[in-house]
Order: structure tokens, then sequence, then C-alpha cells
């Protein structure tokens, strides 16, 4: 029987911040409550109406079961002094909340609410404190609306507060409008949640905007895979299962929304296929882009190519072999070049002397990576600045945060005579569009790359595509150099990607085969690796940051989220005196090593070195928890060992922890060790180029802990995932005129 009760809570029990759900002790004027059900913001303190029925736990008795509340504000001056000790308010300590309390009683809520100027009454708060604990009430009463309304929906608190982050005091109207908007709009809420809100809502199954939005999430999904597009059949054979209609009535919906504009369909080799709009307009800009460049007239060098070769090589006593003159020669020669190889192979030497004839020619040259990490690891072993692609083209935040904006564009380019782009595997097509936009006809373009590496996390096969099409000519290096065949790591990379099984545990080298049996056997190496024998045997190593554990896989024993759980154990255990905070599943702690999952363009760094600023935070930065700060709500993460970027606690969900990674996730990345587990992982996983890109991300020592026959199943399983991408097809048509 629903019932009905008004009251305080004197005691928390449990309490999720990321879902709201909370077991408290809840007092009325009549008797006291153990409250379970969701209540976010629950806090000491905090007054609620709490509707919801009493029911009977087997192991912990009598318990009322939370099915609705109201925020209540607090009337006592005992009761006003909780609420703003909650934490609720941002900038509002207890010993805070105790002196406005002390000096405004009963009318405190009022002061805060109409005359917050009196505030700086109080010692220690200023007119921006003020104004700020004003802003947070305000949003606080505004946010308690929106969470009731959305609690009918079964919204978590977390998620209310993304939406209001994004809406405002608008969100229930969003919401009541078309929920469906909400996939597109909020990081985290995907089709499914959005479609039970629907449903309870009253929207009828075949509802064109569930239609079309359930389209619009199949592409959106397979994108997220890696494809610029879908085969149409597929896309409506996808998509009815996921809305149980039928196909036809998701092709109309694809026929519709091509004529409005929302996605694009075309025939591609015969076969009918489907784009996401701005996938198909980045796709047709790249082909023009490269062709425009690959055509265009060039500023010349300073001699003949062959004679700065030999100059180069004089002044810097390091000699290329023929094959890598060739590949500096054609770079200086063509307006885009493209040059892939393996570890070993000399691109670090090809691209120093390019840069160094193109400086001696006076060309004003940017070298670029993808990541912050890649370009750090450029800017040192070449000794030449390097940048991320993000901050050569000066990306800033999008209004809409759906795609990348740049400063630098087609109508304001970049003003450079030659570029040159590193790690370009891990290039998607809506940052290869960015880039070529903004390159100016005449502008050299060098492409370097290891095309036998996975390829980018994002949608499309760029430097595979390019490779492929024929159209942009490419120098291939094979030959692995003197120097590195003395590493293991080095010519175990080339076998593996030949086929075959490489040389584990020859005397003082680099590779290593741990030999175990049982996946508990692996976890517990891979524990003593990084806490005991790695760190004793190469002494000056930093466990947490010179060793990285690399996985295939996320989830079961040895998925990087167990991995992480495990490794945060032994490497950065609890301790009294470091702060720490439970989002979900996850504990961040002070001290942990992190890892940025989402591109955000919005957060603020602030450079500790030199007291610069910048935006922008991207998928895959690897960074250290400084500090944990509960009065504000706040994670401080150091990005680079000088980046500060402060995080709210509802934007945790953009960071895992980052003592074990995916292999796709460490693309890029160079680590004095690294350590993989090799056990059984799904086929489409337990690929020879998965292995191979892992294998390439060591620099000191490589160890595999695992099965050699499995390691063997690896190297034999040569099958790269198909990704439906029109960008060597687009670039074929260049090559023989249709186009």
């Amino acid at each position: 029987m629903k019932k009905e009760i008004q009251g305080t809570i004197e005691e928390i029990i449990f309490h999720n911040d990321e879902n709201g759900y909370t077991v408290a002790v809840f007092e009325t004027e009549l008797e006291a409550y153990t409250v379970v059900g969701v209540l976010p913001g629950a806090g000491v303190g905090r007054s609620f109406l709490l509707r919801g029925e009493m029911t009977v736990h087997p192991t912990y008795g009598e318990q009322f079961a939370i099915k609705e509340f109201e925020d209540v504000m607090p009337s006592s001056e005992e009761g006003i002094r909780g609420f703003l000790s909650s934490g609720i308010l941002k900038g509002i300590g207890s010993k805070t909340a105790a002196a406005i309390v002390s000096k405004f009683g009963k009318e405190t809520l009022y002061i805060i609410e109409k005359e917050p100027e009196r505030l700086t009454d109080i010692p220690g708060i200023g007119p921006k404190t003020a104004e700020r604990v004003a802003e947070s009430f305000a949003q606080h009463r505004e946010f308690a609306n929106v969470t009731i309304f959305l609690q009918q929906f079964g919204i978590s608190a977390n998620y209310a507060m993304k939406l209001y982050q994004v809406y405002g005091g608008n969100t229930i109207a969003a919401v009541e409008e078309n929920p469906y908007r909400l996939v597109e709009d909020v990081f985290g809420i995907g089709f499914k949640k959005a479609d039970k809100i629907a449903e309870k809502m009253g929207i009828s199954s075949d509802d064109s905007f569930r239609i079309k939005s359930g389209i619009k999430f199949t592409l959106s999904y397979f994108a997220g895979e890696g494809n610029t597009y879908l085969p149409r059949d597929m896309l409506c054979e996808k998509t009815g299962q996921l809305l149980d209609l039928p196909m036809d009535t998701i092709d109309d919906a694809v026929v519709t929304m091509a004529f409005e504009g929302d996605v694009h369909v075309e025939s591609l080799e015969g076969q009918s296929v489907v784009f996401l709009m701005p996938y198909y307009l980045a796709e047709q800009n790249v082909c023009k882009c490269l062709s425009l460049l690959s055509e265009a007239r060039l500023k010349p060098i300073a001699a003949d190519a062959d004679s700065l070769i030999k100059r180069t090589e004089n002044d810097t006593g390091i000699y290329l072999s023929e094959n890598q003159k060739h590949a500096v020669k054609t770079s200086l020669n063509m307006g885009v070049s493209v040059i892939t190889g393996g570890p070993g192979t000399g691109k670090t030497t090809i691209i120093n002397a390019i840069i160094n004839i193109l400086e001696y020619s006076g060309f004003k040259t940017a070298i670029a990576a993808p990541t912050g990490r890649a370009a750090k690891r450029i800017t040192e072993t070449s000794g030449h600045y390097a940048s991320t692609i993000h901050r050569l083209l000066e990306y800033s935040f999008s209004g809409d945060g759906s795609f990348m904006k740049f400063g630098k564009t087609a109508d304001s380019p970049l003003e450079y005579d030659a570029i040159v782009i590193d790690e370009a595997s891990m290039i998607d097509l809506m940052l290869m569009n960015g880039l070529v936009s903004a390159i100016k006809s005449g502008t050299r373009l060098i492409i370097v790359g290891d095309a036998d590496q996975l390829p980018s996390v994002g949608a499309g096969n760029v430097l595979g595509d390019i490779i492929d099409s024929e159209y942009i000519y490419s120098n291939k290096l094979t030959e692995i150099f003197r120097q590195a065949k003395e590493s293991m790591i080095v010519v175990n990379a080339h076998r593996i990607n030949k086929g075959e099984y490489p040389d584990c545990n020859t005397k003082d080298k680099d590779f290593f085969l741990l030999r175990r049996n049982t996946e508990k056997e692996m976890l517990e190496t891979i524990k003593n690796l990084c806490l005991v024998r790695l760190p004793d045997y190469y002494k000056e190593i930093s466990p947490t940051v010179d060793i990285q554990v690399l996985t295939p896989v996320r989830k079961g024993l040895l998925g990087s989220i167990n991995l992480n759980k495990k490794l945060q154990e032994v490497l950065n255990p609890p301790d009294e005196f470091l702060a720490e905070k439970a989002f979900g599943e996850r504990v961040f702690r002070e001290g942990d090593k992190v890892m940025q999952i989402k591109n955000n363009y919005e957060l603020v760094w602030k450079n500790r070195e030199d007291f610069s600023e910048g935006e922008g935070v991207f998928n895959g930065d690897v960074g250290f928890i400084d500090s944990i700060d509960k009065e504000f709500n706040e994670i401080t993460v150091i990005y680079d060992d000088v980046k500060y970027v402060k995080y709210n606690f509802a934007q945790l969900d953009e960071l895992e922890l980052a003592y074990a990674v995916t292999v796709h996730k460490s693309q890029g990345s160079e680590f004095p060790i690294i350590i993989m587990p090799v056990s059984w992982f799904p086929p489409m996983l337990a690929t020879r180029n998965l292995l191979y890109t892992a294998v390439t991300r060591g620099r000191k020592a490589v160890i595999l802990v695992g099965s050699e026959n499995k390691l063997n199943g690896m190297v034999d399983n040569n099958v790269v995932s198909q990704r439906f991408s029109g960008l060597a097809v687009r670039l074929r048509k260049f090559l023989i005129g249709e186009l």
C-alpha cells in the first residue's frame, strides 16, 4: 500500500552517486525508517517528501521502498545547516555552512536566493563565491523539479544531471517533445534507454521519430565499429531487429530521411549503401582535397633532390639506403605521398632527412600526429617539434558537440609549405577531413604510418584506403636496419607480420613469453610482474608510468576492467591519506592512472609550467589523478606531466582506470615495457595484426604471459575485420577519371 512520509536523513548507510541508489536512516516527526531506493543528492541533513511502500527484506527486515520523492527545503536552523553542509551547493563546506546559519538563522535560504550579496558579510566569502552559491542554489531548485519529472521514466540522477547540463531549464520540454533526441545529445544515453522512456510516454512503436532514431542509431553504432556506411539491406535488417518492425517499413523511412538530408543513399560498386550525411560529405571532400593537393604546382626545393640528400647525409652522418632515398625523393617531388613500414625500417630517419631538406630550402614545415602521446614521441625521437593534428588545426568545442570544430579551414588555411603526418594508421575519416580541408593548394602532404597496425578507433580506414586505391604514390619500407635487428621486439614484430611465430626468451634480449596454463595464473603473474619482478630487475622504473598492461578485451578475468581493478589493488591500494571517489563499479583514488575515453573539446586544461591554458582532452589520453576534492565535487587529473584538468563528479563516466588498456586504445603510443596476457580471446580479436600492434608498442621489453599455443594461434589468425568504407573506391574513380 502506497505511503507518504516527510522528514530528514539522519544517516547514510549506502549511496551510489552514479545512479542515486540510497540506503539511509530517515527520521520523521513520529518515527525513524530505513529507506531504500533512488534518492539523488542524498546527504545527512537533507529533507524529502517520500512516496513508496513498506517492504520486508529477508535479511535486513522492514524497509521503506522509495518510489517517488520531492525535495523539501528545511525550515529549522539545524535543517538548513545540514542542507548547506551536504555538499549540494558549490563553495560551502560544513564550517562555512555553520557560519552562514549563525549569521542569518532561518532566513538563510531566503538570503541565498534573493540577497546573495549579503553572504559577503561572512569571513572568507567574496563576491564571486557568493554569486556561485546563489547560482548553485537556483540550479538545485530547478534541477530538483527536473529530477522529479525524469524519475517517472527511470532516468537516474546521474543522467538527469547530464540532461540538465545540455538543456538547462528546457529539459522537461525537450524530453516531452522527442525523447529520442537524447541519444544524439547526451553521452551515455543509448537508444534502448530512450526507447524505454518513449514507451512510458505512450509513443507508438511505429512512430516516425522512433524509426528515424533507430536508423541513425544503427548507422552510428556501426560507425563506432569503424564503418562509414552500411549496405542498405543490412541497415534495414539490423534496424528492423532493433525496433521489431518490418524491413519494408525501415526502408520507407530511409527514403524519407534521404529526401530530408539526414542520410545519403547511393550505389557503390553495384551495391545500394547508406551513409550518415556527415560521413558521406567527409569521404567526398577528402577525395577532392587529396586530388587537388596531388595535382597542384609545388614550390621548388633549393636544388635537385640527390644533391640535397647527399648534403643532409654529410651534415648528419646518417646515410640512407636506396629505398630510403627513393622515399625522400618522391616525398619532395609529389604533392601527396605515403611512407609506410614496420618498426626498424627507418621511417624516423626518412622524416628527419625530409625535414632537414625542407628547412634548408626555406620551407615552413609542420609535423603532427593524431594523439598527444604520439606527437610527444616524435618530438623526442626526431628532435623536431610535433603537435597533435587537433592543435595544428586550432580545434575548439562545437556548440552541439557532434563533431569537432577547427579554426583552420578552407577559408582560413594552414600557412605551411609542407606538412608531415606521422602515425597515420590512427587517423579516422572525420579527422582526415578536417586536416585536408585546411591544407592549401601547393602544400606538400607527407603521410607516414604503419599500414599493418590496427585501423583507427573512429570510422574509416584512411591509411589503408589511400594505399589500396593506388591513386596516391606509396613507398613501402621492408628492410630492417642493422641496429634495429638487435632488438627481438623489432625482429619478432616482423616475424608476426609475415605469419611466422616469434622467437621468445632469447638470452639477454627483450622479448619474453612466460608460460602459464590458467587465466588465474596469468593474472597473478601480471600482478607480480608489475609490483615486484620488473621494478626489481629494471631498478629505476615506475610500475605505473613505465609499465603498461595491454589486453585484447574489456571483459573477463583478463579484460581491461578486471585487470584495472586487480592492479589498482596492488599498485595503488586504499590508504587513509589518499582520497577516493566511488563511481558505479569503479573507484577512483588519488594517484590512480586514468584514461579519457571520449573526445571532450570543452574540457579546460592549465599548464603548471608556463601557466598557459587550452581546451580539449581526447579519447586515449592517459594521466594521473592528482587530487579529489569532495567539497567541490571535483577530481583533478594531470596529463603529460604538466596539464591540469578538473572533472566534476558528473563527468567521471569519461574516465577509466588505465593500469591496463585495450590494444586498440594503445595505438600511437610507445611504452618502455608492455605486458599482455595470451589466452583464449574471441577470434575476431585474437588476430595477427592485433598482436603485431601490441608488440610494436614496447620499447625496452615485451612480456607475453600465457599459452604458446594461443600465441601461435594469434599469428595464424590473419582475419582482418572488414570495414565498410568508400574512400578507396572514390579515389580509384579519380584515378580512372570517373570523378
